[in-house]
């Protein structure tokens, strides 16, 4: 069975012997796609989904990247903790301003994920991903302006960096667009390894651009952003060559109306907040708090990247975990591994152990990653249980589950928004991060008590379902 295109044959009949032809006015747009259908997915569904997959996780990847250029950059932004004096940028940003610049990002990102959603049935997945991946341009160009002007008002700061969130969306039009290419029996496997080839470009960044930026001696922070300006067009250029559009890829904008009067999408959404929220926000955060407390810039610079890398590498394992253990389960054990992580930090932080913090925090996005794997689990297998309880059809479940993923991508990422600003409310008021760190404790415990309590307490009967 073959894809049917709007590309024509000689004759002007649609060509059977290519799964794509090129040259309809509204790009490349393939008419029939019926991946449920084992002998299409097996002749041609599999081959084409796996290339769209490709370049979507590269696009994503340069789109995270972007999304968290300003953890890396601020570092260099920041006043000497001990004297106050200005950076070798000429930036002398206090520890609260600088995780303001990292934390706006995070809220713009959020803010961005629903309607990111909705622009691949109504553009097109290959169109959208070339369109939002030469928008990544403007934070990009902006931030290699800004950085080299250190009579720019605050506020203006705020606002360049504030476009890098274009790049969280990225991450939402992205999953939207590869879970039409997969079938139900691998789409868990697709995602996963969509998410996290795009989760490990904040690893790439962190690790690069300090590199990057002291090449050939001294500071050159615009290196930054041009960095990533051909990035950004070689990712548009190579989705524009090589990914599609499906005339079958429609949003359900009443299943997602539906998930968001239900109140498993508005609970697993705050579970979803202590994971990849935390996830995103201590990513943005670490290389500051690296530097701020502890006046060691250097290993900010240098390994502040690991803490990412980690839980990026994680996420899939979560969702591993979670087929066999059950996603709850998993989620309660993740949020007790990030609470005693976050002790861990705060007893850190009093003894003045910078050893001890950097584990702390490594183990703790560990646990982030683990935790956002088994929470998106938990959405398909909590919806399919209620459609059965009501009585529903398997369809309808999966439409409210895809409604509630979306909602939940873009609530968790709220959390990369809190999470510094707890940061820079506690060092500001008190010096220290010490009362944002026992807050966070609090945080976790509640979350852990939520999850159990809703899913894993005796009677509730859905601890490995979900």
């Amino acid at each position: 069975m073959a894809v049917t295109t709007t590309g024509a044959s000689p004759g002007g009949a649609p060509d059977p012997t290519t799964d794509l032809v090129e040259g309809a006015p509204r790009g490349r747009w393939i008419e029939h796609w019926d991946v449920e259908d084992e002998g299409f997915w097996a002749s041609t569904g599999r081959r084409v989904a796996r290339r769209n997959l490709v370049w979507s996780i590269l696009a994503e990847h340069i789109g995270f990247s972007v999304w968290l250029l300003w953890s890396i950059v601020v570092v260099q932004m920041t006043a000497n903790p001990v004297t106050g004096a200005a950076a070798a940028s000429g930036w002398a940003l206090t520890t609260s301003q600088a995780l303001w610049v990292v934390a706006v990002p995070s809220g713009v990102g959020a803010v961005l994920r629903l309607p990111y959603t909705f622009a691949v049935p109504v553009f097109g997945g290959r169109n959208w991903t070339v369109v939002s991946a030469l928008a990544l341009l403007v934070p990009c160009l902006g931030l290699a302006w800004v950085v080299d002007h250190p009579q720019t008002p605050y506020w203006a700061l705020l606002a360049i960096a504030g476009t890098a969130g274009l790049g969280g969306g990225n991450f939402a039009s992205s999953m939207a667009n590869i879970s039409f290419f997969y079938p139900e029996r691998e789409k868990g496997w697709a995602l996963g390894l969509n998410a996290a080839g795009g989760n490990i470009g904040v690893a790439v960044v962190q690790k690069v651009v300090p590199v990057v930026v002291v090449a050939g001696g001294g500071v050159a922070l615009s290196r930054a952003g041009l960095l990533y300006v051909p990035l950004a067009v070689a990712a548009a250029v190579l989705a524009f060559l090589f990914m599609d559009n499906l005339r079958e890829a429609k949003a359900d904008v009443g299943a997602t109306a539906i998930a968001a009067r239900r109140g498993q999408t508005w609970l697993v959404s705050f579970l979803y907040i202590g994971t990849f929220g935390s996830f995103i926000g201590y990513s943005a955060a670490f290389p500051t708090l690296l530097k701020t407390v502890f006046a060691r810039p250097d290993i900010a610079l240098t390994w502040g990247f690991l803490g990412a890398l980690v839980g990026s590498l994680s996420r899939p394992a979560g969702g591993w975990v979670s087929d066999r253990l059950g996603g709850a389960r998993v989620t309660a054990y993740s949020f007790a591994v990030m609470a005693l992580a976050s002790v861990g930090a705060l007893l850190s932080v009093q003894g003045k152990n910078l050893g001890m913090f950097f584990l702390s925090f490594v183990v703790l996005f560990l646990a982030t990653g683990v935790g956002n794997g088994s929470t998106y689990r938990m959405i398909p297998a909590l919806f399919a249980a209620a459609a059965r309880d009501r009585g529903d059809d398997v369809v309808t479940g999966k439409r409210e589950a895809a409604g509630a993923l979306g909602i939940a991508s873009a609530v968790g990422a709220f959390g990369g928004f809190l999470v510094p600003l707890a940061y820079a409310w506690s060092k500001a008021a008190t010096g220290t991060i010490v009362p944002a760190l026992r807050f966070y404790i609090g945080v976790f415990v509640v979350m852990l008590l939520v999850t159990w309590v809703a899913y894993l307490r005796p009677g509730r009967g859905r601890g490995t379902a979900v």
